[in-house]
């Protein structure tokens, strides 16, 4: 099974001025992204929008996405959902129109058991022969996925690896411990992303790497080498535009971002609204300071 790479950018889904989804621009960003130093996108996760995508919608994104990239780079369809048979549909859907791997959010607003999440997760991983990545975002799903819990899943062949955005270092140290040899660990948060580096972790899907792609990954690279000090100098210049990129709810700003350095990714799907003044401000000001690797 094919590592699906260090850097994977949670891609945002662009809308035109109707609000209806921009499928060229969505094809074009894609591209950009891999010639800016992704090794693949997530499509139709947290930062695609996907709670107000349509299945529709995402099953076009997917197809769309995979036929402008090809073999370029890893394409990760966001299957996940709160109801176990609609991610199951979701992902056999996707695995038929031929993605390389799903990510599979916790299930949000039902506030799952543990013991019902390994079911949850073991039920899609076992309706198909995808590579299975675990996404674990407690901000935003209230449950969270406990340690004990993702090592007992790590055990399930296809089940390669989680998105840990919890912010708990501990956990997440617990997590490369005791998992089977071989279970990747993603940051889901860009800040988090050179600390679980240095406990063992794998990489990052990232937000920021719309923006600075490249320079996050020569931060991966550095840290892979063992060559920390220019990791952490690294890692200390991208901050605040890390923190900018989370300044009000993510998409927002990214969003944001890219149509101020030039690339149209339109506004946020309702009840998402653009960046207030306020949060508008901090991301011009910020974005000043950097030097954009997306190509525009």
């Amino acid at each position: 099974m094919k590592k699906p790479g260090r850097l994977l950018t949670a891609m945002v889904t662009p809308f035109d001025e109707r609000g209806e989804v921009d499928y060229e621009q969505t094809k074009k960003l894609a591209v950009a992204l891999l010639d800016s130093g992704s090794d693949g996108v997530v499509v139709a996760g947290t930062t695609g929008e996907s709670a107000t995508v349509t299945w529709d919608e995402e099953q076009r994104l997917f197809a769309d996405v995979k036929a402008a990239i090809g073999t370029r780079g890893t394409l990760v369809a966001g299957t996940g959902s709160n109801s176990t048979a609609e991610a199951v549909e979701a992902t056999r859907n996707a695995e038929r129109i031929g993605v390389d791997a799903c990510l599979l959010v916790v299930p949000y607003y039902n506030k799952p058991t543990q013991d019902g999440l390994y079911q949850h997760f073991k039920a899609i991983a076992g309706s198909t022969s995808l590579p299975c990545i675990l996404y674990n975002v407690p901000s935003r799903t209230v449950t969270n996925l406990a340690a004990d819990t993702v090592i007992r899943l790590s055990q399930i062949d296809n089940i390669i690896g989680v998105k840990e955005a919890s912010g708990n270092l501990e956990q997440i140290a617990t997590i490369i411990s005791g998992a089977r040899d071989g279970f990747l660990v993603w940051s889901g948060n860009d800040a988090d992303t050179l600390p679980i580096l240095a406990l063992g972790g794998y990489g990052v899907i990232s937000v920021a790497s719309h923006l600075v792609g490249k320079q996050i990954k020569d931060m991966i690279d550095c840290a892979v080498k063992g060559e920390t000090g220019k990791a952490a100098a690294i890692h200390r210049r991208l901050l605040p535009l890390f923190n900018a990129m989370f300044v009000v709810s993510n998409p927002i700003p990214v969003k944001y971002a890219l149509n101020q350095v030039g690339f149209r990714a339109g506004k946020p799907r309702l009840p998402l609204v653009e960046a207030d003044e306020k949060s508008a401000a901090v991301i011009k000001n910020t974005l000043k300071k950097y030097q954009i690797d997306l190509p525009v």
